[in-house]
């Protein structure tokens, strides 16, 4: 540490900076992105039709019939029913028996099961986020640990930059390379500020109970399911293994519905959880649809599934619990309409570019004086920097090329985007520095810029075809890639002349 307050804070939020910002960049670029999950999906799944209106209740009682049909005997069921953003019914069951585990999409309007392509979608990106695809809990306690130093950067940033509002205004790109990289870091960490402090506070409050777990150990005997429900306010639950019949779901979305209505709150039902159906002890979960308010909550009403009995209905919960449902749905943003979407995105874009201005500062300030490990930094930031988005530009076009029957497909298209990443990697330490970065900046650009031509020609969603389709979700995702490809080609271009 160093003499004095301000430059001990100096020391901390350059090292804190340091030692995480590779997998902070990875972070905050793939989360961000993630805001537009479900219209990536859509795009990655051209075999599925433009989201269409379908009623709750009747895309309730159609999924269950599919349901029926296929897992009578599951433990649980789970239904996520269509939306605008999203145009199939998903339904997802958990058996003893194998298949232990099953995904099904099927047409909300007639039941009929859809057979997309095989493929993650935006949810690689989504998970890749928070548990960065490592087994186990691993991938998310260091994805914490990184969230917590992120939250020290930011809090120390804050405290060294006497001037960092006034240096807000003072963006000269024409200056020396430190100089205006400086002030890059310094706008674009001023420029989203609260959304930095609130995303990265709200991203630790989601996993509190995994990083501070001995609470639910010491009152719970670690039964995290028996904690949720006493936090939920659920009643515990009763064994009771008689055969039943399960009351139909149609009728009880429409009951339920109508409720809120009467309430003067109007969502509509979202995700439907059956445990143990055709059984005495059955339970309906009727959960709301998480874009109608901020609370990641979303109303729940727990119905007895034989009775029809209401057990619970949480809209009125406790302080503790509606204050981690809140910060949960403000990082989520699934309340968030199109323009407050695209707020957070540009805002998750600023944060992005803070932490590689952040990586790029550390090295520029180092350059002269050299070092043995400004090599290793530099590689690291040029792989990570610009090799990132080439992964995930070959992660994109891999959906595009893979034939559609492919075996593991949805696996491959994985091991494409690592690979590709890995290749960028040895190529940041094998090049010189500054014809690795125009290389990579470069290759991206030409990828991004391939993918809306490649999706026109092997598909019937092009871009002027989804425009003449009012299809808003996958020309909107062609529009994303064709300015990604414009700024990767001017950032090459710029690398390349300085």
């Amino acid at each position: 540490m160093k003499a004095g307050f301000r430059a001990s804070m100096a020391w901390l939020h350059n090292w804190a900076g340091l030692i995480f910002g590779w997998l902070l960049f990875a972070i905050f670029l793939t989360g961000t992105i993630s805001y537009f999950r479900q219209e990536i999906s859509l795009w990655m799944r051209p075999e599925l039709p433009v989201p269409s209106e379908v009623p709750s209740d009747v895309a309730s009682s159609l999924a269950e019939g599919r349901l029926q049909a296929i897992g009578p005997h599951a433990d649980r069921w789970m239904i996520e029913l269509p939306d605008a953003r999203d145009p199939a019914a998903h339904l997802f069951i958990w058996q003893a028996t194998p298949p232990t585990f099953q995904h099904e999409m099927v047409d909300p309007a007639n039941g009929e099961p859809w057979h997309p392509r095989d493929t993650y979608g935006g949810d690689f990106l989504y998970y890749f986020h928070f548990d960065l695809q490592m087994p186990s809990i691993w991938g998310r306690l260091l994805v914490g640990i990184a969230t917590m130093a992120m939250l020290v950067a930011i809090v120390s940033g804050v405290i060294t930059h006497r001037r960092i509002f006034a240096d807000f205004f003072t963006f000269r790109p024409w200056a020396k390379p430190q100089r205006a990289w400086l002030d890059g870091h310094n706008a674009l960490g001023v420029l989203a500020l609260p959304y930095h402090l609130m995303i990265t506070y709200s991203g630790l409050v989601i996993f509190m109970f995994l990083y501070l777990p001995w609470g639910i150990e010491r009152h719970y005997g670690g039964d995290v399911r028996a904690f949720e429900t006493a936090l939920l306010g659920d009643p515990a639950p009763v064994t009771d293994a008689r055969a039943a019949a399960l009351l139909p779901l149609g009728p009880i979305v429409a009951r339920v519905e109508k409720m809120w209505v009467e309430d003067d709150y109007r969502p509509r039902v979202g995700r439907i959880e059956v445990t143990r159906p055709g059984r005495a002890d059955a339970r309906i979960v009727m959960i709301a649809n998480d874009a109608n308010h901020i609370s990641h909550a979303r109303n729940r009403v727990v119905i007895d599934g034989v009775s029809g009995n209401i057990l619970n209905d949480d809209r009125n919960l406790n302080a503790a619990a509606g204050t981690f449902y809140a910060l949960y749905g403000l990082h989520i943003a699934r309340f968030a309409d199109p323009t407050l979407r695209w707020i957070f995105f540009l805002s998750g874009m600023a944060g992005t570019g803070m932490v590689a201005t952040g990586l790029i500062l550390w090295t520029r300030k180092r350059a002269a004086r050299g070092g043995k490990g400004l090599r290793l930094v530099e590689g690291l930031n040029i792989a990570t920097i610009a090799g990132l988005p080439l992964a995930i530009g070959a992660f994109f076009a891999a959906n595009q090329i893979l034939p559609i029957a492919w075996e593991n497909r949805a696996d491959t298209e994985a091991q494409v985007f690592f690979a590709v990443w890995a290749v960028a990697q040895g190529h940041a330490f094998l090049r010189p520095a500054g014809s690795a970065w125009r290389e990579q900046f470069g290759a991206a650009a030409l990828l991004y810029l391939a993918l809306p031509l490649l999706h026109a020609t092997r598909t019937s969603h092009g871009l002027v075809s989804a425009i003449g389709a009012d299809d808003w979700a996958r020309a909107g995702v062609d529009f994303a890639l064709l300015a990604s490809a414009a700024f990767l080609a001017l950032v090459a271009r710029k690398v390349g002349r300085r």
